[in-house]
């Protein structure tokens, strides 16, 4: 069935602004799911020079036209340039040679912190949730980290109930005080809205919030007071081109389908 553009799903629109926070010529830690989606968007048309990594040891520079319903599918193996170890990919991070990397969680805090491994007392936890896999690595060594996630007050939180993934830690200069001399988080992009961060207060502060949302559902659902940005406005919905590339690689909307509307 062929969709109609300007019927795009939450999950679309969230894709298309990860895929925008990619540049032409960089090294993407590409992950699974939309980032993977948001790497083949921006490699069609905007950032045809960048390359792709997977934490398994795959390295692409062109994307499988498949759909990947994991990173070790067949089709991410084929035509690969570089298929290695695990070691070796996460050596190019510790290197420095990834410039922007992608993670998801359960909880974000508006200094950009991230935890997928607690909720409640991390010694007697309501719930025990999968942990850091290499999203820890990506946030501490990237040149620059976007997070995507649900949005929610139980969600982006004050402060997160576990810190697996650094962010800015507890403000300005965090990271360098523990050993962390580059990167740290520049986007947030959720189901509702797009925060960046200051540099002067490393503080997360809203700059888009998507269509079909309002200002104020957006400062409702956020467990933190949100600052807006001077000039904020609502988030550039999909272009026809930006939707016709996504629907090429996920045309059921497996990952981008209205399961992940944010008015569900």
């Amino acid at each position: 069935m062929v969709r109609d553009v300007a019927d795009w799903s939450v999950g679309e629109l969230m894709v298309v602004a990860a895929s925008r926070e990619i540049r032409d010529g960089e090294v993407v830690f590409v992950g699974m799911r939309l980032p993977l989606l948001a790497y083949c968007v921006a490699k069609r048309l905007h950032a045809p020079r960048s390359v792709g990594i997977f934490e398994n040891g795959i390295v692409r520079d062109v994307p499988t036209p498949q759909l990947l319903y994991t990173m070790s599918d067949t089709p991410n193996i084929v035509g690969a340039v570089w298929c290695t170890r695990m070691a070796n990919v996460m050596g190019l991070l510790q290197r420095g040679d990834v410039d922007v990397g992608f993670i998801g969680g359960a909880q974000v805090d508006r200094f950009g912190n991230v935890n997928s491994s607690y909720i409640g007392d991390p010694h007697h936890p309501q719930v025990k949730l999968p942990g850091s896999g290499g999203a820890a690595d990506i946030a501490s060594l990237a040149k620059r980290l976007v997070v995507i996630l649900p949005h929610g007050r139980h969600r982006l939180v004050q402060r997160v109930d576990f810190r697996t993934s650094p962010g800015y830690g507890d403000g300005p200069g965090w990271r360098q005080r523990v050993g962390l001399p580059r990167g740290g988080p520049s986007a947030i992009i959720t189901d509702r809205a797009v925060f960046r961060f200051d540099p002067q207060t490393c503080e997360a502060v809203l700059h888009h919030w998507h269509p079909r949302q309002s200002l104020q559902e957006v400062v409702e659902n956020t467990g933190w007071p949100v600052r807006v940005a001077d000039g904020a406005s609502p988030t550039p919905e999909p272009s026809a081109e930006e939707l016709r590339v996504l629907r090429e690689y996920d045309p059921e909307g497996v990952w981008t389908g209205n399961r992940n509307r944010a008015d569900r």
